[in-house]
């Protein structure tokens, strides 16, 4: 996400290192650069332009003081100007109403239906919300089915109606079952399109007027660019929505619609998806976002994910374990477990503060841990429960069983017993004991 205009923007801003102070002649061949890459993220030209005026403007106007360097202040202020050029504030969701009815938005294959679903397990787990997820999209064969695995999948309960064709009885219908039942909130799944089209918007908008929602969302493909701005716009003309959902920015995007739909419709960015895992979901951060554009990591999001996955019980019999020297391979699998739950691997490293650079040509997937659960998994319950049984003929099943080499089992044997010797050590250091609650307190 953002890589190529992270590496831009850094060499644009190196443009400064070294020099004195900031002129209008330095700032010019700086801001040149960093609007070429803007303009080569997909940025729309008006808001690029816009952009690098104000940031101008701004630095021409500042005294530089002794301590602060002419290169630092200049990214100081594009950083500024980044997050309010995506909204400056985090836009909540608004959930009054009982119940609350959200209307999900967006063309075919923006991720409508897979967000809605992550909407509902999020506002379920962080909100104590009773959500109904309902089936609105009467054309789409797998829409309804798709949507119905997700339900499963978060234990969350669907409304459809599988031989009605019409999208506003469906909607209708639906809240008088979340009124009988005690359902706390409605999310609406409406159908799309490949295109904007005058069929699709007199239906959603029909839907809008007989549900009269809380809040309508419009989801949007992150990957398709200065597209997604330009249709962002024909449905704000006719919905009047509150806020934007930009899917897919794990993918190979290069930031436009982030930076530019903000400015083009007036409406908030609200929610943005990270990954394919229902927990891939995260609220919109303006300012966060501008420190990961700029490679500074975030590393207040990355706590946050750490804390939700954060089961204090479970912490506190792995540390009485650790002290003990018992920490095994049943305990090494619960913590890869919570690790996963954070989120795609490349994205959660790429939070930490200079390793976005790092990780960015790394071949990091969701299956990073797939061969040390195949090996773990292939230990009888005994073995996980005492590494020190195994021996050379036991490595050997443990291969052949998960497909690996003995090499492979080797290594993770080694990894395990210097990564528990550390914990040991830490759990045992009195320094690292005061050292704790003062970490946790940032």
């Amino acid at each position: 996400m953002f890589d190529n205009l992270s590496e831009r923007l850094e060499r644009s801003l190196k443009i400064l290192k070294g020099e004195g102070k900031i002129t209008e002649i330095n700032v010019a061949e700086t801001l040149k650069d960093v609007r070429k890459a803007l303009l080569d993220a997909d940025v729309n030209y008006k808001v690029a332009k816009t952009f690098t005026d104000t940031v101008k403007e701004k630095a021409l106007g500042q005294h530089v003081l002794t301590a602060v360097k002419p290169s630092q202040l200049m990214v100081k202020i594009v950083h500024d100007e980044l997050a309010q050029l995506m909204g400056g504030e985090t836009a909540g969701i608004n959930l009054a109403g009982n119940p609350a009815v959200i209307l999900m938005s967006g063309l075919q294959g923006s991720g409508k239906t897979t967000f809605s679903g992550k909407l509902a397990k999020m506002l379920k787990t962080k909100k104590n919300r009773k959500p109904l997820l309902v089936a609105a999209d009467v054309y789409r064969p797998a829409a309804i089915e798709q949507l119905r695995i997700l339900s499963e999948q978060i234990d969350v309960p669907l409304y459809s109606e599988i031989d009605s064709k019409d999208p506003v009885s469906i909607a209708q219908h639906a809240i008088k079952e979340a009124k009988a039942k005690g359902y706390d909130l409605v999310i609406v799944d409406t159908a799309g399109r490949q295109a904007v089209d005058e069929l699709m918007m007199n239906e959603i908008t029909a839907i809008k007027a007989a549900i009269e929602p809380n809040e309508i969302l419009f989801v949007v493909d992150s990957m398709t660019g200065q597209d997604a701005v330009n249709t962002a716009k024909e449905f704000n003309d006719r919905l009047d929505f509150d806020g934007v959902v930009l899917t897919k920015l794990d993918g190979d995007t290069r930031g436009g619609a982030a930076l530019s739909i903000r400015t083009v419709v007036n409406k908030p960015i609200k929610f943005i998806g990270t990954g394919e895992k229902l927990e891939a979901i995260d609220q919109f951060h303006p300012s966060r976002m501008a420190d990961r554009i700029l490679g500074m990591g975030d590393i207040v999001s990355l706590v946050e994910r750490a804390q939700e996955q954060f089961d204090e019980e479970e912490a506190k019999r792995i540390q009485k374990k650790i002290a003990k020297n018992q920490f095994d391979f049943n305990d090494f699998m619960a913590q890869i477990a919570q690790i996963k739950k954070m989120g795609n691997i490349k994205d959660v490293a790429s939070m930490i503060p200079g390793m976005g650079k790092a990780v960015k040509d790394l071949d990091i997937d969701d299956d990073a841990f797939k061969n040390i659960e195949a090996i773990i998994h292939s230990m009888t319950p005994k073995e996980r429960a005492n590494p020190a049984l195994l021996n050379g003929s036991r490595r050997t099943r443990i291969a052949k069983g998960s497909g690996t080499t003995i090499q492979d089992v080797n290594h993770l044997l080694k990894m395990f017993d210097h990564m528990r010797k550390m914990m040991t050590t830490m759990v045992g250091n009195p320094f690292a004991k005061m050292m704790i609650p003062k970490i946790k307190m940032r």
